[in-house]
């Protein structure tokens, strides 16, 4: 015999807050408006006749079907795209709804919109010092927009401000961690040089500082970055310095390889008939020479010797 089939468990309703009293996403409360504004419209029409009527009972009748219409009137709301509305009951949260359009919900709830389009703002530019300790100007570009409206409404005091203060605030903390540039270290991250790790490291910092607001940030990245003026002119001729120095160390290095190669072809000859004979003072001689003519920034004049090379 057929064991009789069980009824599934009702499904649990979620909470109004989780363990540790944060909000927490509820179910749509509020139904299509439409509906109930065409039945809100019909019973003002009935209420009008039984108004004409002027009898007690279609005065009396009247009266309460144009309450009831107007309960329900209280009860409809309208969204626009990206715009959600949360809903409280004597101070209770009591749930979000994101659906565009003419609404209804429950006309004692306390209806708030907030717009979940995505925004961004440009924090203002800073004075701080870098790691190293030089003053530098920096600011930053935030891209954000609002996830959980409970928690946006009920969370923080001012999510917009909240938003802003934080930027502020992960902004200058990230200026305090790298250096601004790195003239002996190539391999450490500078504000300057790796503009992507630097970048993901403040998206990272400010999403942990704006998930108490409900916020999810989708990009924040620097925009302005610079010396302080007291310093900026110095730091440019140490830029300017390190820079002659690392192209004079490569022209040396390509002279000393073009050099090398001139006396060991000379040497070798074409043919081996041709080939030229250098001693240890004629090889320091013609490198010297060739040198020359390859590092120096400005033309050179050759000097005709007329004698032998010893004199």
């Amino acid at each position: 015999m057929n064991e009789p089939m069980q009824s599934a468990p009702p499904v649990p309703q979620p909470p109004l807050a989780n363990n540790n009293g944060e909000l927490s996403a509820q179910r749509n409360r509020a139904r299509p408006g439409i509906p109930v504004a065409a039945v809100a419209a019909i019973a003002v029409l009935i209420a009008l006749a039984l108004f004409a009527t002027a009898t007690p009972f279609g005065v009396i009748a009247g009266f309460l079907v144009a309450l009831g219409a107007g309960i329900s009137f209280i009860g409809l709301y309208m969204l626009q795209p990206n715009q959600a509305a949360v809903f409280t009951l004597f101070g209770d949260f009591r749930g979000e709804d994101q659906i565009a359009g003419l609404r209804f919900v429950n006309p004692l709830y306390r209806k708030r919109k907030v717009s979940l389009r995505i925004r961004n703002f440009t924090t203002m530019t800073s004075k701080v010092n870098d790691a190293n300790g030089n003053p530098i100007e920096i600011a930053a570009v935030v891209v954000w927009k609002i996830t959980n409206t409970g928690k946006a409404i009920f969370g923080v005091d001012n999510y917009r401000d909240y938003v802003h203060t934080q930027s502020e605030s992960a902004v200058r903390q990230l200026a305090r961690a790298y250096p601004y540039d790195s003239f002996e270290d190539i391999d450490i991250t500078t504000l300057i040089g790796d503009t992507g790790d630097v970048n993901e490291h403040l998206l990272v910092e400010l999403q942990e500082r704006c998930a108490d607001a409900g916020v999810e940030i989708l990009e924040a990245r620097i925009t302005d970055l610079s010396y302080a003026p007291e310093i900026a002119e110095a730091m440019l001729r140490r830029q300017q310095a390190s820079a002659i120095v690392a192209a004079r160390a490569k022209i040396v290095e390509g002279a000393v390889l073009m050099v090398r190669d001139a006396i060991e072809a000379l040497e070798a000859g074409s043919t081996g008939s041709d080939a030229i004979e250098f001693d240890m003072e004629r090889k320091a001689t013609f490198a010297s020479n060739l040198m020359t003519v390859i590092t120096s920034d400005s033309p050179t004049n050759p000097v005709v010797n007329v004698g032998t090379l010893n004199r």
